[in-house]
Parts: C-alpha cells; sequence; structure tokens
C-alpha cells in the first residue's frame, strides 16, 4: 500500500531551496535529485488564503468563493468576515482519500479551523484563536500537544511586527521545532496513509528578516548581524525533514510543497488615500492619524470606490442596483472600471516612474465566480509595494511599513518536490533528478491522487504530473452545499484580526 508524506513550507522561496542554498541543504538537494522538482505557480493572489486551500482541492479562488483571508459576506457594508474551515464546500485531498478508506494525519495546514471529523487526526492551523479553542480531532489529541512538543505548542508567533530581532528569531525557532516534534510522533506512532505537515516559520523568518540578507533591498546594509538567519533557519528545516524521514519505508513517497514564495518589498501604496485624492472615497471624518480602514468609515452617499489593502489590494465599486447606496450606473460599470484599471496602473512611484503594476478582473483568471469577489485585484508594483491597510498618513506612498517592521512580499512561484518510485516517471516521459517547468498549484491534488491510484474528477483545474494531460480524469467532483459558515465570535474575531493584521495580511 502506497503511503505519502507532504511537508508543506508556507512561502518558501524556488530561488533560495533550488539555487542559492542547494548546496547548504542536503535532505531537499536529496529529494531532488531522487525525485523530480520546479516552481509552482500559486493562486491569484499568491496567499495563504486561499492558495493552501486551492492547491488542496484543485479549485480557484472564484470556485472556492473567497478570495482573501476577509470576504464580503453581502453586497451590503457590513464587516468583512474570516474564511475559515466552515466557508469551504469544495472537498480537499484527505476526503477523496478517506472514500477509499485511507486514514490521513493533518498538522497546521490552513483552514483546518474548526476542524472537522476525519478517518485520523487534524491539528489546525494559525487560524486557531487560541489553545481555550477546541483546535484537534479528536478533541482530546489537544491535551497531549505540549507534552509531546516538549513545550508549549505554538500555534503561531505573537507580536509579530518587532524590531525585538532577537525574541521573534528565537520564537520561530521554537515554534517549529515543536511543530516538528509532534509531527515526528504521529508519523511513526500512529497508523496513516496519507500525512500532511505545514510549517509557518519558512513565512515568519522571510517577513522579519529578508531586509538582512537580500542586497537589493533598499534597507540592506552588509554584515549585518542578522545577515544569515534565514539562510540558517533553512538549514535548520532541512535537518528537521530529515529527521522526519528517517526510518519512513523507502517506498514511502514524499513530497515538498509551498504556496507562493517571497520577494524584497519596497514599500506601501495607501490605497484609499490614493482613492480619496481622486474624489472615488469619501469618509464621514475626516482621519488625521493612521487607522485601520473599516467600512463602516465610508460616507456611502458620496463613495463610488474603496478598497482593502494587504499583500494585495482589492478594489470594490459601489454599484447602482448592486449596494444599497451604489452610485456608479450598471451600464456605465465595465467602462468605469477599465478606466480605474488604468489609472490604478499607471499609478507611479513617489517621482511619477512607473512600478509595473497589475491589475485582474476576478471573471478573467477564474474558473467560475462564487460569493463575492473584489471589482479589481491589484498586485502594485507586481508584488513589490503592499497596499496599506490604514488611513489617515496624508500620503500615498509608504516606505516602512504601516503595521510595523515588514521586510518582504509574497512572490507568485513556490517550490514543488516529489520522490516517488522511479518507474512511476515512466508514462510521463520525465526523469528522476530533473526541474521540470509549467508546474501549478493546482496539480499537487491530482497528482497525489494518483499516486494513490484514486480518480481525478474532471472538473479539477491541474492534471497528475505522472502521467500524459490527457490520461486518468474521472467524473465530475460535485461540490457540498453552499457553505454557510461557522463565523468566529466577536472575541475569537477580534484575535484572528488582531493576528492577521500583526502579519501583514490586512
Amino acid at each position: 500500500m502506497t503511503r505519502l508524506l507532504v511537508i508543506g513550507l508556507d512561502c518558501a522561496t524556488p530561488q533560495l531551496v533550488f539555487d542559492a542554498w542547494r548546496k547548504d541543504l542536503p535532505t531537499l538537494d536529496r529529494l531532488m535529485g531522487e525525485g523530480i522538482y520546479g516552481e509552482l505557480e500559486s493562486t491569484i493572489p499568491p496567499i495563504t488564503v486561499p492558495a493552501w486551500t486551492s492547491m488542496l482541492s484543485s479549485k480557484d479562488p472564484g470556485q472556492l468563493g473567497f478570495y482573501g483571508f476577509r470576504n464580503r459576506k453581502s453586497r451590503g457594508y457590513e464587516a468583512l468576515y474570516f474564511a475559515n474551515a466552515s466557508y469551504i464546500r469544495e472537498r480537499r485531498v484527505w476526503e477523496h482519500l478517506e472514500e477509499a478508506g485511507l486514514r490521513s494525519i493533518l498538522i497546521g495546514i490552513p483552514q483546518t479551523y474548526p476542524p472537522k471529523p476525519l478517518k485520523g487526526i487534524v491539528v489546525s492551523s494559525f487560524l486557531t484563536p487560541d489553545k481555550s479553542a477546541v483546535y484537534t480531532y479528536p478533541p482530546e489529541v489537544k491535551e497531549d500537544l505540549d507534552r509531546i512538543a516538549g513545550g508549549d505548542y505554538i500555534i503561531d508567533v505573537r507580536d509579530f511586527r518587532t524590531n525585538d530581532k532577537e525574541r521573534l528569531r528565537d520564537e520561530v525557532y521554537a515554534m517549529t521545532e515543536r511543530r516538528f516534534k509532534v509531527a515526528n510522533h504521529y508519523l511513526h506512532q500512529e497508523p496513516w496513509d496519507f500525512f500532511m505537515v505545514v510549517e509557518m516559520g519558512t513565512d515568519r523568518i522571510h517577513h522579519g528578516f529578508w531586509r538582512f540578507h537580500d542586497k537589493d533591498h533598499r534597507l540592506y546594509e552588509p554584515g549585518n548581524a542578522y545577515e544569515n538567519v534565514i539562510r540558517d533557519y533553512y538549514r535548520y528545516v532541512d535537518r528537521e525533514i530529515g529527521r522526519l524521514l528517517e526510518g519512513l519505508d523507502p517506498d514511502t513517497a514524499v513530497m515538498v510543497v509551498s504556496d507562493h514564495g517571497a520577494k524584497k518589498m519596497d514599500g506601501a501604496i495607501c490605497v484609499n488615500e490614493w482613492l480619496m485624492e481622486k474624489g472615488y472615497l469619501h469618509l464621514k471624518t475626516p482621519v488625521k492619524a493612521p487607522t485601520r480602514f473599516e467600512p463602516d468609515m465610508i460616507d456611502w452617499d458620496k463613495t463610488r470606490v474603496w478598497g482593502e489593502g494587504g499583500y494585495y489590494a482589492r478594489i470594490f465599486l459601489n454599484v447602482a442596483g448592486r449596494e444599497p447606496q451604489g452610485l456608479i450606473p450598471q451600464d456605465e460599470y465595465e467602462s468605469f472600471r477599465n478606466r480605474l484599471t488604468e489609472e490604478i496602473e499607471s499609478l507611479g512611484d513617489e517621482t511619477g516612474r512607473p512600478i509595473g503594476t497589475r491589475v485582474f478582473k476576478p471573471e478573467a483568471v477564474y474558473r467560475s465566480i462564487r460569493g463575492i469577489p473584489p471589482d479589481l485585484i491589484v498586485y502594485f508594483g507586481n508584488l513589490d509595494w503592499r497596499g496599506a491597510g490604514t488611513v489617515g498618513h496624508g500620503t500615498i506612498h509608504l516606505h516602512e511599513n504601516d503595521t510595523g517592521p515588514d521586510d518582504a512580499n509574497h512572490a507568485e512561484k513556490g517550490i514543488f518536490v516529489l520522490r516517488t518510485e522511479p518507474e512511476r516517471w515512466a508514462r510521463s516521459g520525465l526523469k528522476t533528478g530533473q526541474k521540470v517547468t509549467g508546474l501549478s498549484l493546482y496539480d499537487v491534488t491530482p497528482t497525489i491522487l494518483d499516486i494513490f491510484g484514486r480518480p481525478i474528477p474532471s472538473d479539477m483545474i491541474g492534471r497528475s504530473l505522472l502521467r500524459p494531460e490527457t490520461e486518468g480524469i474521472g467524473p465530475r467532483d460535485e461540490a457540498g452545499p453552499e457553505a454557510a459558515g461557522q463565523d468566529y465570535t466577536d472575541e475569537e474575531e477580534e484575535i484572528i484580526r488582531k493576528r492577521l493584521e500583526d502579519l501583514g495580511y490586512l
């Protein structure tokens, strides 16, 4: 019986793993040499939610019906909701495997809170409000985690936006060490067919320390005290992966993936400041100091456009007959959106120099549209700049992040490594040690299903890398009923909002 271990490294970056530091990463280097590897194209947008769920369902954000951590629940003007696991209606890969009687162990996978029953074990991710919540399945599993971890099992690092780099580095290491201890325990002490663990430390170390190692970063200083922090952490993670592999049956397939990569961040565009300057957005009361932007600040009788910041930006139009107090006539919607796109793309840096901003229309990049998408998705400076989620700066351009220190933005390509039996590659024309191009995050689930000999639903976006494109297509997968969703309580929502804001997602 085939078994598969999947190791997720959030934000792990191909330029570092495949090129700059490959010789420093003997475990990953061995897996690449014994299997195939390549850059993995992420979702639009390349962000933790929805990217991991898209990877594990082979469905895009439009099909999933959520476009980031926070989403509109209606066309009204209420606060946005957080997309937790209860809002997912598409089946993820372990649910397909469970149909065949296979047992899964899932640790740290984003959007697994609140945990759903399955044949196996779930330890949910950093979207758990805190450890008082029921964040494991079975529930009693959480009682053992601290003991197994050899200390406090850390859901996520605290107070991430900090100049206390020593504390941040130490906490990232502690979180990673304890997650791998838990993974090692269940990997070798419990029966399983499919095992997946996702470590968030790679993402956190990038955002906290990118300026110190990237010679192209505007704040890089040669010979600084933290120049090797990211490389040393990658080497540490590589050793932890090596420990996971010790004692595994050599026939166990091993996959290493990331949901996106990382790149330097030049600054932030205050998207709502710009919209106010253009006369598209009006607030009820002027804001004179940096303040988190929320829809209830808006004077809807005068506003045509508003935005949400984060590592990318989302633009929402106030359309007559669609929103309660809409101003843009429906017959002018497309021409207005096209004009707005041109204006956003022409927004340069402080000197007016173009920065290469890209703007996407949801219907042009997704197979279908569920939920309420933004009208436009914006990569400021092709993700060299983020969208500021605050107002009150009195400027459009910021070179210090608006919610605290952050050195990196997300890049569009993550990593993919797969080691399995060499004979499996024969049908696909691939060979061991090959670097493969054209890989998509949507290929991960079809490939996993193929490893287990399970049918690949025809409505999955990706394909199995183990066979030619035209083979192995099964019947369509029937999505579950529209997810009503189980919202966080007000207290939990504030915890999650603060955590995501600290992490730069909002």
